[in-house]
């Protein structure tokens, strides 16, 4: 049997400039980081017991007798690929999904970490973060970018480039104490809205090709919040600020990021006191993260009272097995 935990990630600046389209032209990078929310797969041989071949189990229940008759198709395709059979998988998680937080993502790659425990291969951060882009990006034909993908298997706080010769991760170099108060000084809300990030992504890559300017932009505003970071001379509270810029920009690309409650929600939060903040992942819904002063927590918790408040802290190990007991034939 193998366990695995891979946590969810936050964006918070260069959302856009993952996708391939854009940075294999003009370069790109993001800034993000996981935190304590994670998304648990377990896998393991099935025994030999029943009519059926494969059990799965995530927010529906599949028993079938081949891997064509999957209808999930980043299980079915990532079997496929790795040569997996005969198996019982279950999927749980932290929080819900298709809510900004990349959990797909963290599904595809806790899931393959699984595959090759099971099947006796070591699969370092690099390994996961590739073959997870290639089973959602290839093997799936989903749209969207491949920062989710990358953060989820290295973990931690990093700055993120892209090139057209890939891309690689670099921790952003923080003192504990800086990055715990700016862990401390933002707020995680779920506005109960759900939707297929690849749906919302599909519009947004097409919108994407008339907005380069826009995007170029916030592709240099990840290195303003990088400086802002790093430099412990500078406020943080410059980093609450940019992300209003950055969100601003954001909902300009496409009209499918936004709605109109989400949009009140969003100005009630500065009205009360938060500084700057922004919707997580795609758009059109999920959870709404803010950059507010100690001070004015309080006040921004009352004027988000309808939504659900989601305390977190950072983490930086990224997926990890955290349960590994080999089976014969596996």
């Amino acid at each position: 049997m193998i366990i695995t935990q891979t946590p969810f990630r936050m964006s918070f600046f260069g959302g856009g400039t993952d996708f391939p389209a854009f940075y294999k032209q003009h370069g790109g990078a993001v800034i993000s980081t996981t935190f304590d929310k994670y998304c648990y797969v377990t896998v393991r041989k099935l025994p030999p017991f029943f009519e059926y071949k494969t059990h799965l189990t995530y927010s529906k229940e599949e028993k079938v007798c081949s891997n064509s008759e999957i209808v999930h198709p980043a299980i079915r395709n990532a079997m496929d690929w790795l040569g997996m059979r005969d198996l019982r998988l279950t999927y749980e998680s932290d929080l819900p999904a298709r809510s900004g937080l990349g959990t797909s993502s963290s599904f595809a790659v806790g899931m393959l970490s699984a595959f090759y425990a099971l099947k006796g291969q070591y699969a370092d951060k690099r390994r996961l973060a590739d073959d997870a882009i290639h089973l959602e990006r290839v093997l799936c034909a989903e749209s969207g970018g491949v920062q989710d993908q990358i953060a989820a298997a290295f973990g931690g706080l990093n700055r993120i480039e892209f090139s057209r010769d890939g891309y690689s991760v670099k921790p952003v170099i923080i003192s504990p104490e800086r990055k715990r108060q700016l862990n401390d000084s933002l707020m995680l809300f779920f506005t109960g809205f759900s939707r297929f990030s690849s749906d919302i992504q599909k519009g947004t890559e097409v919108s994407m090709k008339d907005k380069t300017s826009q995007l170029l932009e916030m592709y240099h505003l990840v290195d303003q919040a990088e400086q802002v970071l790093v430099n412990h001379d500078r406020s943080l509270d410059e980093f609450g600020r940019l992300l209003d810029y950055t969100w601003k920009l954001k909902r300009g690309i496409s009209s499918g990021i936004s709605t109109d409650t989400i949009d009140g929600q969003y100005s009630r939060a500065l009205e009360a006191g938060a500084l700057g903040g922004k919707l997580l992942g795609a758009g059109g819904g999920g959870f709404l993260l803010f950059y507010v002063p100690k001070d004015k927590q309080p006040a921004v918790k009352q004027a988000m009272k309808n939504l659900l408040y989601v305390p977190f802290k950072f983490e930086g190990e990224g997926s990890r097995i955290i349960h590994y007991s080999p089976e014969e034939d596996a």
